[in-house]
Formats: C-alpha cells, structure tokens, sequence
C-alpha cells in the first residue's frame, strides 16, 4: 500500500467520522437548553435544562424518589397543564400549547423562551409560607420557610393553573395566555398570575411570623 493509499483512506476515516457526529439536541426542535442561566442558587439543583429534542420521558421517574427532579422543566410545565380540568390526560394537547406558546415567546422578546421560563419559575417561587401548629385545642399559623423542592412545585402549579383560568375569561387562545404568562413572570410584574400568588403567599406568611 502506497502513501497516497494511507492518506486517502485517513480522509475517507474522519470524513466518516464528520458524518457520524449526532446534530445537538434541541428542545422541540428549536431552542439550546445548554445555555439557559439559573440565578437562583436553591432552585438551580431542581431545574433540569438537559438538552432533549422531545420533552416526554414515558413517566420512568414516576415512582422514585425525587424522581421529578430529573424530569426536564418544560416537560415538567407540560405534565402540570396536563393535570388541569380541561387538559386532563391529553398530553399531546398540552405538549402543542407548551410549544406554540414557545413559538409566541421567541417572536416577541427574541430570546430563549426556556431562558424566560426558567426566570419566570424563579420569581414566581415563593420563600416562606405558614403551617399550623397545635397548642391544646387552639390552631396557631406559623411562617415557615420553603424548601427548593416545594417552591419549583408550588411556582409550576400557580404558573399552569393561572394559565388555564386566565383562558377560560378571555378571547385568546391558551398558548397565547401561557406565553403573556410566561414573560410577565420572567418580569416580576405583579400581573402575572403566578407572581401575584407568591406575593400573597408571602404577605400571610409575613403577618404570621
């Protein structure tokens, strides 16, 4: 074999190998993952951002612990429009309003709309709320803080379930809502339904301290 023979093969090998790498996942097709930022160092743990063309992994961290928390978060905000009255069982339903509402999202701020919902989640999660305490027969509110876990939970639940109630009074569609929803959160502003939550959260467990 002739040194131009080894060196044709050598091309032809990484040519092959070129071909063979796997494009980057992106979530529906569309949007990097990778890059998305999380401020919030106590959430930072429970928001999984893996990269993955379709957020549905078959329900395999249903039945472990904290198996959630491996689950990716858009699939997670999936699963919770999933479980409201109107979305009940119909995942591909509420896999397209997720999708769509990310589409709206992208058009109109320009940027990542898993960035806007991770900052969204963030703000709308709230840091305290109250418990009740038994002294004899008398049950006294106390202020408690939230552990990470919970406030994903309780920010994802407002987030879905604000958004299915807001479309249930108004003309535009549900994925049009979610995405109002969506960047109002990320903003902060107190016409998000989710934050509008978490501020009164916050406010009766201030009262209880």
């Amino acid at each position: 074999m002739t040194v131009e023979d080894n060196v044709e093969m050598k091309e032809t090998v990484e040519t092959t190998e070129e071909a063979t790498v796997m494009p980057k996942p992106l979530m529906f097709g569309k949007y990097d993952s990778s890059d998305v930022v999380v401020e919030d160092v106590g959430l930072a743990k429970y928001i999984d951002l893996t990269p993955t063309n379709i957020p549905h992994s078959g329900g395999k961290h249903a039945n472990r612990w904290f198996g959630k928390s491996k689950l990716s978060i858009v699939e997670r905000l999936i699963n919770d429009i999933m479980r409201t009255e109107k979305f009940t069982g119909k995942k591909m339903k509420a896999y397209k309003t997720v999708s769509q509402a990310f589409d709206i999202v992208a058009e109109r701020t320009k940027e990542n709309p898993v960035q806007i919902l991770v900052s969204g989640i963030e703000r709308a999660a709230p840091r305290e709320e109250i418990t009740r305490l038994q002294y004899g027969g008398i049950s006294v509110p106390k202020a408690v803080d939230i552990s990470p876990q919970r406030r994903l939970d309780i920010a994802l639940r407002n987030l879905s379930n604000g958004v299915v109630e807001i479309s249930s009074k108004s003309k535009k569609s549900i994925s049009q809502c979610l995405a109002d929803e969506m960047m109002l959160a990320a903003k902060g502003d107190m016409q998000s339904f989710s934050v509008s939550k978490k501020e009164e959260i916050e406010r009766v467990a201030q009262a209880a301290r």
